[in-house]
């Protein structure tokens, strides 16, 4: 069986990977262990009503991307809209979100996790699932992402349903300290286990989503989960010097972002970072952010016009320059397979869906995902995400697993790191944890360039795992969050 070196956003989600490896899994397994685990207790970043991307470089094929990310719902013919309501949150340099029952969309990570378990995975499905069992089952506390969220979200997003207010705070009204007990979504996940993904669509536990949403006046039908499919694409490739990254393609477009940041910098810097290469990095993020906004945001044609703009990148790269809240787990193993796994539910639509223990997503409500409005598209179609978990090929046979959590921060972190690990010489610890830049609102007249004085979350909180050719694994996890790493090496359980 490989060795295994993992990233994962916290200590817990880091033990269940690692357990998944030592049962005799792979990257995959230990990938998809602790995303599992982050879904239940990076809560309002992350949960089992979510959406997310999984992109794979097997050991000896192409990379691909499975899209599991939501689906506008409405396909029972229901009229659109109402069942919301606006809040203002400071979190994230402050941001209008809204949330409330029509805000929910078609969940779709843990049926993307399926797939990809499906194509590369080794262990039993139910083993991927059980140390989230466990964990729901004993309680656990909040991590410190998961309280740095929600000491300015608390009430406004998750104090309004009662079972949400009761499992999150204490008797003074505050985010609590103590332990989270959800009894119920013990028997989710369990069910999940058992059933494996569909449950979470076609089974019992989807209907009883889907009827509590439509109950409170959402839009979310159980025709909308039992119609949802991942969809399984060939990865966006970007050859870096030696390297040949993969990340998501259309019609996400955070890879596109990123596969454009990184030709634009043209393997800049070329050692540490100088005041010239942070100009250029800040030029090359007005460029492709601005064009996001500006044209990616709107299309109609996501492929065809990221297409377009990356021809457009890489036929006169100085024509272009003139011009949430996630958790990620990365993976690789010393077969030369790497897993990079990004989820998210958006910032909550504040409610547990009755009788599952599963907070629900917003992810119509993150308004700046949405440039059309609430309701704006047709029912089926996936939303926008700036989610972008890439993996890479070295010529030499190393691998590589890379993403980050941040809103509209993800895709500026991941070229950042990348591009110290890969032009910069920078190793993938140093890489990690060096100070970041990032241009908010690129290109337009409120145009604001942050820069890191020191770590903080708002700069993403990349999870990074390579194998060398020889087989030796290294992996680092932000200081940003409380990321935790594992290196399993040694004798494993037959299978």
């Amino acid at each position: 069986m490989p060795d295994v070196a993992l990233a994962a956003p916290n200590e817990a989600a880091a033990a269940a990977g690692e357990r998944a490896a030592l049962a005799g899994g792979n990257a995959v397994d230990a990938a998809l262990a602790a995303a599992l685990v982050t879904m239940v207790n990076e809560v309002g970043i992350v949960s089992l009503s979510s959406g997310g991307f999984v992109t794979v470089q097997p050991p000896d094929a192409a990379p691909f991307t499975v899209d599991g990310w939501m689906d506008m719902p409405g396909r029972g013919g229901r009229e659109l809209g109402g069942g919301t309501w606006d809040v203002f949150t400071e979190y994230g340099g402050g941001v209008d979100v809204t949330i409330g029952p029509g805000s929910v969309a078609a969940h779709g990570s843990v049926a993307a996790f399926g797939e990809a378990h499906a194509r590369q995975g080794r262990l039993p499905w139910r083993e991927l699932v059980a140390p989230a069992v466990d964990v729901a089952r004993g309680g656990f506390r909040l991590s410190r992402a998961s309280r740095y969220y929600l000491d300015h979200v608390h009430d406004d997003i998750f104090g309004w349903d009662e079972a949400s207010r009761v499992a999150l705070h204490d008797e003074h009204g505050q985010v609590t300290t103590g332990l989270v007990l959800l009894p119920d979504l013990v028997g989710s996940l369990e069910e999940i286990a058992r059933h494996g993904p569909s449950a979470l669509h076609a089974g019992d536990l989807g209907q009883r989503i889907a009827d509590d949403v439509l109950g409170r006046g959402g839009v979310l039908g159980r025709e909308d989960l039992a119609s949802y499919a991942p969809v399984v694409r060939p990865s966006l490739t970007t050859r870096i010097g030696p390297w040949t990254l993969a990340t998501t393609p259309p019609p996400s477009v955070g890879g596109v972002c990123v596969a454009a940041m990184l030709r634009l910098l043209e393997d800049r810097p070329r050692g540490p970072w100088t005041p010239a290469d942070v100009e250029h990095l800040v030029r090359v993020q007005r460029a492709v952010l601005g064009h996001r906004l500006d044209v990616l945001d709107h299309t109609d044609d996501v492929v065809g016009a990221a297409a377009a703009f990356l021809a457009q990148v890489d036929r006169d790269h100085l024509a272009v320059l003139e011009s949430g809240s996630t958790a990620h787990v990365s993976a690789t193993d010393s077969d030369g397979l790497a897993c990079s796994v990004t989820v998210s539910s958006g910032y909550g639509a504040g409610f547990i869906a009755s009788g599952t223990g599963i907070w629900l997503n917003n992810c119509l409500g993150e308004q700046e995902l949405n440039p059309r409005g609430l309701h704006g598209l047709a029912p089926g179609t996936r939303l926008l995400s700036n989610m972008a978990p890439t993996v890479g090929r070295h010529d030499d046979g190393s691998a590589l697993a890379i993403g980050s959590p941040g809103a509209d921060r993800i895709t500026t972190a991941i070229t950042q790191v990348l591009a110290s690990y890969v032009s910069g010489g920078l190793s993938l610890r140093d890489a990690v944890d060096h100070p970041r830049v990032h241009l908010h609102r690129a290109g337009r007249p409120e145009e604001e360039l942050k820069v890191e004085s020191e770590p903080t979350m708002y700069f993403g909180g990349v999870g990074a795992a390579v194998v060398g050719a020889d087989g030796r694994l290294s992996a680092a996890a932000d200081p940003r969050r409380e990321g935790a790493v594992r290196l399993v090496t040694g004798p494993r359980t037959p299978q």
